[in-house]
């Protein structure tokens, strides 16, 4: 790869930030549900707004990549969110000032101190929110875009478990729908997306996972659906581009993984590059025998050793006992006041958080994360002779939610790297513009999930959700291929509303939820209610084919689902529609 005048000797370096929940709007508050929503607008979205700001204003673009999911784009510029928020700010500024009353009556002055600054944030998110950004949040991240201080980057509609969906057109159907959701938010098509999960699969004859779902086929592989759509770029975990154990002992548990992979493996031949794989440049990603200039995409990979010093737990700056403690909150309200305090302290053993002392640890932790950054670069450079990139993909929630204090680890990384001489900012589109891949390679099957494969997804417990959405997919795709040039304005609203419920069905984030007991019971609740309410579509919609004239019920129904399930809604069922040449 050749030098740029663009990039840096050293090389180049920019983080990429997954947004992403579930659609929650109207489908409960707390414990799950809206207080998802506004806990991460609160603690992270508007916080990194902030950050992002303040750098402009210092003459610094941040050139953080940033993905927002299409569902995640259509719940933060609805009305009720934007009016919902500010009443969710201001509870919390009362109950903060609440914490400080009552603190300070006990004689509790640490805790009190505490309380104040709680205040204070919440104030400042608040007049961040509703003065500065107009309740405006997706459009200031568009703002941000236009001037080129950010890139946004796409994902599946829903989020989809990409290798998993049944049909190609269910796969297309997710990434086309994002490709246009974000037109609509952003005012322009996205350069690249975020897989699901950094889940990819290749071309090659694939069969259902369960039974009873008819003869497999010859799927397209991942990257020629994202080439279809005008998908430039994506982003893997390391391990698929490097190989490795990544699949674990999950195979011999669960015989429907050892299917998938069987299949998969049966068929994988891969392509061979001169020198060995590195996570430190894009490589132009294909299925074994695909055509690089039609079907392919580019990748960027996820570099392993800048990833392990903020994900772990146990060893990652979030960790550092002097930091807020996730976990432990202060009731009635839900503040929290107590520091990590040490790995594996039961609650009743945190200590009280020390805020005074923060500041200096996060440009600590800063520093180290930017040597790291730096010593990386400079051992591909001296091993290769070139400069590279470090492309460091983390959950955006992980930055403010989780570690409250994130948000200022980024400010500090992003300033102390644009005043380094040797590494630049950037972003992945501009890096692959002034950068594109000279090397084609092919990928094994893979998500960036515990164990590298599809486990966190597709087991036991998991399994029935398939069994569903596999019905739905194929039941959706027989009505589109029988119903595409309907004049029937009732029927189109009716198949319509079926595609927002199995769009919502599909989202990877059901079976995530029941196979890490996170929120098992809602997540088994929401995926159900989604499925009952396509079938109960399904009927309305076979009455109308059958000539037959819905109740008045039915029509009621439709409506309150088209009230409750309102995402994308200019959705037209056309989108599950055969494309030439495919499924």
């Amino acid at each position: 790869m050749k030098e740029s005048k663009k990039t840096k000797a050293g090389g180049a370096f920019t983080f990429v930030l997954h947004s992403h929940l579930p659609y929650v709007l109207f489908h409960g508050q707390w414990p799950h549900g809206t207080d998802w929503l506004f806990e991460a607008a609160a603690e992270t979205y508007v916080p990194l707004l902030n950050v992002f700001n303040r750098l402009v204003s210092e003459g610094i673009m941040p050139k953080v990549t940033i993905g927002i999911t299409p569902i995640l784009a259509e719940q933060l510029a609805s009305q009720i969110f934007r009016d919902s928020f500010t009443s969710y700010l201001e509870d919390k500024i009362e109950t903060s000032k609440n914490d400080v009353e009552d603190f300070g009556r006990r004689g509790e002055l640490g805790l009190k101190h505490i309380a104040e600054g709680w205040r204070v944030f919440y104030t400042e998110i608040l007049t961040s929110f509703r003065d500065r950004y107009k309740s405006n949040i997706v459009g200031e991240f568009a703002r941000l875009q236009d001037e080129g201080a950010i890139e946004i980057i796409t994902c599946a509609a829903t989020h989809g478990y990409l290798p998993l969906l049944g049909y190609d057109r269910a796969v297309r159907a997710q990434i086309r729908l994002g490709v246009e959701s974000y037109k609509k938010h952003f005012g322009r098509p996205p350069s690249g997306i975020w897989l699901p999960e950094c889940a990819y699969r290749p071309s090659y004859f694939w069969e259902f996972p369960v039974e009873g779902m008819g003869q497999g086929y010859k799927r397209a592989g991942v990257e020629e659906v994202l080439s279809e759509e005008g998908i430039d770029y994506f982003i893997i975990d390391s391990h698929l581009l490097e190989g490795g154990k990544a699949i674990g002992a999950y195979l011999d548990r669960f015989g429907g993984l050892r299917e998938i992979w069987e299949r998969f493996a049966s068929e994988y031949k891969e392509t061979k590059v001169d020198e060995p794989r590195t996570p430190y440049e894009p490589y132009m990603v294909v299925s074994p025998g695909g055509d690089t200039t039609d079907k392919g995409a580019a990748v960027f990979t996820r570099d392993p050793k800048t990833a392990i010093v903020v994900w772990s737990g146990e060893h990652g700056y979030p960790g550092d006992g002097n930091y807020l403690d996730f976990h432990k909150k202060h009731f009635p309200g839900g503040n929290r006041y107590w520091k990590v305090t040490g790995p594996k302290v039961d609650l009743g053993d945190k200590e009280v958080y020390n805020p005074d002392i923060i500041p200096e640890r996060v440009k600590e932790n800063a520093s180290h994360f930017v040597s790291l950054v730096k010593g990386t670069l400079k051992n591909f450079r001296d091993n290769f002779g070139r400069p590279g990139i470090i492309t460091a993909p983390y959950d955006t929630e992980l930055f403010g939610h989780w570690w409250f204090e994130g948000p200022n680890f980024i400010y500090h990384v992003l300033r102390e790297i644009s005043e380094d001489p040797d590494v630049g900012l950037t972003t992945l589109s501009e890096y692959c513009s002034d950068h594109p891949p000279e090397k084609a390679i092919s990928l094994p099957e893979g998500s960036w999930g515990e164990g590298g494969f599809h486990w966190i997804w597709f087991n036991d417990w998991t399994r029935w959700t398939w069994k569903h959405i596999y019905e739905a997919e194929w039941k959706m795709i027989e009505l589109v291929d029988t119903c595409v040039d309907t004049k029937d304005p009732g029927l189109k609203r009716v198949l319509n509303q079926m595609g927002r419920e199995l769009l919502l069905m599909e989202s990877s984030d059901w079976q995530f939820l029941i196979s890490t007991w996170a929120a098992r019971d809602y997540a088994e609740m929401r995926f159900s209610e989604h499925f009952n309410d396509f079938k109960k579509l399904l009927r309305i919609a076979e009455l109308i084919v059958g000539g037959n004239e819905p109740t008045t019920g039915d029509w009621e129904l439709l409506g309150d689902l088209e009230k409750k399930d309102t995402p994308f809604p200019d959705l037209d069922f056309s989108l599950w529609e055969e494309k030439k040449g495919g499924d």
